[in-house]
């Protein structure tokens, strides 16, 4: 059996380019150049018909270890919470008040760009505390 290479994330939501550009944010990740034969991705927009315009859009790490993330528009919006959330790890090696700190300081980041702090979870006497987020379209997050 073949081994997997890479890993894509897909998000269904209602402004592709929109939340892609939240999430390279977030992440620190790039949007890739154009298709092959277009100078921009406006200029490539402008080549779809109307009703594929604006329908996808993606970002991905710029060091190639992290999946790409794929957005695709659907026309229904969100409607219960996620079955799958992603966990966005900032906290990594920081026990404490530091690690406690250091959530706090990306959690006031990601706010201003938009998301939405659900609620601060504090775990005692361990490592496991983590903020529940939402992004700009009101997909659930975490970060640890």
């Amino acid at each position: 059996m073949a081994s997997i290479k890479q890993l894509q994330v897909t998000f269904d939501c209602a402004e592709p380019e929109r939340v892609a550009r939240f999430w390279c944010e977030v992440l620190g990740y790039v949007v890739p150049p154009p298709p092959e034969g277009f100078t921009t991705w406006d200029d490539f927009k402008r080549s779809q018909p109307p009703e594929q315009r604006d329908s996808w859009f993606t970002c991905s790490d710029p060091s190639g270890v992290g999946p790409r993330l794929y957005f695709q528009r659907v026309p229904e919006g969100k409607t219960a919470k996620n079955r799958l959330h992603l966990d966005v790890r900032v906290g990594t090696g920081l026990v404490g008040e530091e690690r406690l700190a250091t959530l706090q300081a990306e959690c006031a980041r990601l706010v201003a760009l938009g998301a939405v702090h659900v609620q601060t979870l504090l775990a005692d006497g361990t490592n496991e505390s983590c903020i529940p987020m939402q992004d700009i379209e009101g997909n659930e997050f975490c970060i640890d």
